[in-house]
């Protein structure tokens, strides 16, 4: 059940995966031998922050990053996103190569970054001002999405008169609206408390599971990507390599609390946290 990325074809089948991954279709994002670096020293020396990853994301799979501090999984998820561009490498959505910010990707960040002056409701609205819909449509899908999310009744407040977990509320709503692609997620609970976290990591679980988006998320914590994940991809200290892709075939729709007592979930998290201190 537990495989390197490299292996994955020879392995699936010990690792409780149908030996047929699916058709070249199913395929979302493909990252492939992608390296970047950044200028240090006033430009006269150069820090690889990810070097040589390859990373496949099949269609509606939820696939977390962990990994020690600064190994690069931000940096990563920003080249998937298109707001960094590889030294080395492609990655493309869709059979597309990635050059500048598609479209048809949802990204939630670290902090909410809600406009202050702009209701809820048009906070979420701003995900589909580049789609082709009439002004009913996007009302229809927005008030879709903030009901979702739990926030039906607070279209009208300004974000500033809700609590930071309804924050994230918000910024998934908008992440979610416009049907992406793939949701990109970086670290999007960092900083909430723990009850305020867990309600919001079940949340998330119930979203994906209901709307079969293809999710990427970056995380520092272990039994959060094991709930949320359908497989995580563990990389090394800097420069950040890809250490092992790590199956976790528990069902679905999960329940937290179920999970976070499950033997084989145990298991999976003691061998990820291994693999993050042997790095």
């Amino acid at each position: 059940m537990l495989a390197r990325e490299e292996e994955v074809s020879s392995n699936v089948a010990m690792n409780g995966r149908p030996e047929d991954a699916g058709p070249a279709t199913d395929e979302v994002l493909r990252v492939s031998g992608v390296t970047k670096r950044f200028a240090t020293d006033g430009g006269r020396s150069t820090l690889t922050a990810v070097d040589d990853v390859s990373l496949q994301i099949r269609r509606g799979e939820v696939v977390s990053l962990v990994g020690p501090s600064g190994c690069g999984k931000t940096t990563l998820l920003k080249m998937m996103v298109g707001l960094v561009k590889p030294d080395e490498g492609e990655i493309a959505l869709r059979d597309s190569l990635v050059r500048g910010i598609p479209h048809n990707i949802g990204f939630v960040f670290q902090e909410p970054a809600l406009l202050p002056w702009k209701t809820v409701h048009r906070n979420v609205d701003l995900a589909l001002e580049a789609k082709h819909m009439s002004s009913e449509e996007r009302k229809v899908a927005v008030e879709r999405y903030l009901e979702l999310t739990g926030l039906g009744e607070f279209g009208s407040f300004p974000p500033y008169q809700l609590s930071g977990g309804m924050q994230r509320r918000v910024a998934l709503a908008r992440g979610l609206v416009g049907s992406p692609d793939v949701l990109m997620l970086d670290e999007p609970f960092v900083a909430l408390d723990a009850l305020t976290r867990s309600d919001l990591q079940q949340e998330l679980a119930n979203l994906i599971h209901e709307t079969e988006t293809t999710t990427v998320f970056v995380t520092h914590d272990v039994d959060e990507a094991v709930f949320l994940s359908d497989r995580v991809a563990v990389m090394t200290a800097r420069p950040g390599r890809l250490l092992e892709i790590v199956d976790v075939p528990l069902p679905r729709p999960r329940v937290l609390k179920d999970v976070r007592s499950d033997p084989h979930a145990l298991e999976l998290r003691d061998h990820i946290y291994d693999l993050i201190e042997s790095s």
